[in-house]
């Protein structure tokens, strides 16, 4: 069996064992995600949430994803029938794709690039074809003008976030998510990972993240009181479903971000703890909470007010955090706590 494993079709075998897994965790995932989402909301406003189907209502996202699947797909009769199939269906393989550079340890990992993060930026970028695709090939205005709204917003958010990961880089001296991770771990536990010495940061890419995944109060693509739905207005079924998985997904994958770049990744947070993916997962948990208690509490942005945050404030921001860095970095200040590259970490 271990020379089967060694050989071309036992690598085969491997990576696509090690891609199902990934999968699978992601979907098992994105049940609870939903239903942890509703929960949360429901408490805020001191409602049960959902309590019907299952135990506690713990299989009630099971029970609306079969009611998406065994429903009619409506196509409209104008509709770019190509198009308006596939938008779905590229918002949600890309999605799922970019885990495929997730670490959970280290060696928890199915494909450990050197250029993870690059990766991962690429991949998220191209979310945004997804979106306008749906909107345009639905052939009404409302589902394009939320398309466009939506692409606008992403794009604009994307260049604070790369700008705020170039500050983890310069940190690190590297763009492996497994590097900056092994980077964080020092005597100090938890003070010494990336949140205290790029807590500025922290704060921009959190927010960053909610407006990139169209989260509120930053959902304006979605505004139903603007737009009815956006540009999933015209799409049920199977494809509405996937649209809101592929969102799911990259709210998740921005989570097992933050927990990377930020927070140490699978580390403990206290030195006597053994380090492990309990940990990974459990951080990933706590940002979703986080962002369902945004979406629950936040009053929605206008979008001008939305444009204006990026562009005229984070930007200038993370731009200047980049050149600090930077500074802090090649002279090795602060003890080296921006230049772990050079502490052997």
């Amino acid at each position: 069996m271990a020379e089967f494993l060694t050989t071309p079709l036992g690598t085969l075998v491997i990576v696509i064992v090690q891609v199902l897994l990934i999968v699978a965790f992601v979907m098992i995932s994105l049940l609870f995600l939903v239903y942890g989402d509703r929960k949360i909301w429901a408490a805020v406003q001191m409602r049960r949430g959902p309590n019907v189907v299952g135990p506690w209502g713990i299989l009630q996202s099971v029970a609306d994803a079969f009611k998406y699947v065994v429903k009619e797909v409506v196509i409209p009769a104008g509709a770019d029938r190509t198009l308006f199939v596939l938008a779905p269906l590229i918002s949600f393989v890309l999605a799922i794709m970019a885990w495929a550079v997730i670490p959970f340890d280290d060696t928890w990992v199915v494909a450990d690039l050197n250029i993870a993060l690059l990766y991962i930026f690429a991949v998220s970028s191209l979310e945004v074809y997804g979106v306008i695709m749906g909107g345009w090939a639905s052939n009404s205005k409302y589902p394009f003008l939320g398309s466009l709204r939506s692409a606008a917003q992403m794009i604009s958010y994307e260049v604070s976030i790369g700008l705020i990961i170039i500050g983890v880089i310069l940190t690190t001296g590297s763009m492996n998510l497994g590097d900056i991770v092994r980077a964080q771990d020092g005597s100090y536990g938890i003070f010494s990972w990336y949140w205290l010495a790029h807590f500025p940061m922290l704060v921009l890419f959190f927010v960053s993240a909610l407006a990139e995944t169209n989260r509120p109060p930053f959902d304006l693509p979605e505004a139903e009181s603007e737009l009815v739905a956006g540009y999933q207005v015209e799409y049920s079924s199977t494809p509405f479903l996937l649209f809101m998985a592929g969102e799911y997904i990259t709210i998740f994958l921005m989570c097992a971000l933050t927990s990377l770049l930020f927070f140490g990744g699978w580390l403990s947070p206290v030195p006597f703890l053994p380090d492990g993916p309990p940990w990974m997962v459990a951080k990933m948990a706590f940002f979703f909470f986080m962002f369902a208690m945004v979406k629950a509490i936040v009053p929605r942005y206008r979008y001008d007010q939305l444009m204006r945050l990026g562009w005229k404030v984070f930007l200038p921001l993370s731009l200047a955090w980049v050149v600090i860095v930077a500074f802090l970095a090649k002279f090795e200040l602060l003890g080296g706590a921006y230049a772990r590259w050079a502490m052997g970490g």
